[in-house]
């Protein structure tokens, strides 16, 4: 029989030194976490963004990635949605009773192999181990330090009349994926889980312009609720052309399937942009050199009108006022 998790794993004890020994610290080794110190010490000098996160999807594996994975770039890209370039990242482990060590193993060694191409270093974390039934095999928490650079200014509320709204690529892959593969549906196409670091792609925007007012990483809620979100910080209107925002085909189709909007799918590999007129061009640019940004285009325009307003003007011609989602669409998807 395959190794599992005991509850003695997280006695505390041996079992549970040799399981973070083992499981974590060898793959995920640097300076930093190999002094397993209590808390991480590193020096900063500047303007700090923190964050923290929870991951708790099911499936744990599916189609372009794994909880692990997600646990790394949803944190990134909270981070980096404030201008932020990622630097350091604790994760806890709390694991249910009779997970298979062999699967702990490939979700660790995704967590290294997103932070890796993150650029950021795991630093500090935690392992607790629950009875069998009180975890659905495994939850992960986060927590993340970036640093701003000098003359970045990115918050919801800056979002001004004129500005340009840019979408960094297909939106609904990542939630169709985990559904798909939750509910064992099959499409014509092989539909992946859009989940990737997202900082490098800012690094790229910022290097075109540092005039970006707002970002967003529309993950659950999808499109319409970041929009929302944003309309409504900022007191402005947003207005959206339903031709321009693109869709893969599978995506839709299983939509129609499930009577769901593409609008409110969750997406992990997606950011929206909310930048001046003048500069949209060349931020589009930059995205478009990179692979998480190479179909970035223009979906919108921020408008005069009653603040928090979404509207999209459909391809017959209508306009539709885009509400944030209420509900849940689809559970546990991060």
């Amino acid at each position: 029989m395959e190794d599992k998790i005991l509850l003695a794993h997280g006695s505390g004890g041996r079992l549970a030194h040799d399981l973070v020994e083992k499981s974590f610290v060898r793959t995920l080794a640097n300076p930093l976490l190999n002094r397993l110190d209590d808390s991480a010490v590193f020096e900063v000098s500047g303007k700090l963004a923190f964050t923290t996160d929870s991951y708790v999807v099911s499936p744990m594996f599916f189609p372009g990635g794994d909880i692990g994975k997600l646990a790394v770039c949803g944190t990134v890209n909270d981070l980096a949605m404030s201008g932020a370039k990622p630097l350091y990242l604790s994760l806890a482990f709390i694991i249910e009773e009779g997970l298979l060590l062999s699967e702990l193993e490939k979700i660790v060694n995704s967590v290294q192999a997103a932070a890796h191409e993150a650029g950021v270093e795991i630093v500090t974390g935690d392992t607790k181990v629950v009875p069998r039934g009180s975890a659905d095999k495994l939850f992960i928490n986060t927590a993340g330090v970036g640093l701003i650079p000098e003359g970045v200014d990115i918050a919801g509320d800056k979002a001004k009349p004129g500005d340009k709204v840019i979408l960094s690529g297909a939106i609904g892959d990542h939630g169709i994926a985990v559904m798909s593969q939750r509910e064992g549906l099959s499409f014509a196409t092989t539909l992946k889980s859009d989940c990737a670091p997202l900082g490098g792609l800012v690094a790229d925007m910022l290097n075109a312009s540092r005039n970006i007012n707002c970002l967003r990483d529309p993950t659950r809620g999808g499109l319409a609720s970041s929009l929302n979100e944003l309309a409504s910080q900022s007191k402005v209107s947003i207005k959206i052309e339903e031709k321009d925002i693109p869709v893969r085909e599978a995506v839709l189709g299983a939509c129609e399937m499930l009577g769901f909007d593409p609008l409110y799918i969750a997406n992990e590999g997606r950011l929206v942009a909310i930048v001046p007129a003048e500069d949209a061009d060349k931020i589009i640019k930059a995205m478009k050199k990179s692979k998480y940004g190479r179909d970035a285009v223009i979906i919108g325009e921020v408008v005069a009108g009653p603040a928090g307003r979404v509207v999209m003007k459909t391809v017959l011609g209508a306009h539709r006022i885009v509400d944030m989602l209420v509900g849940d669409l689809l559970p546990r998807i991060c």
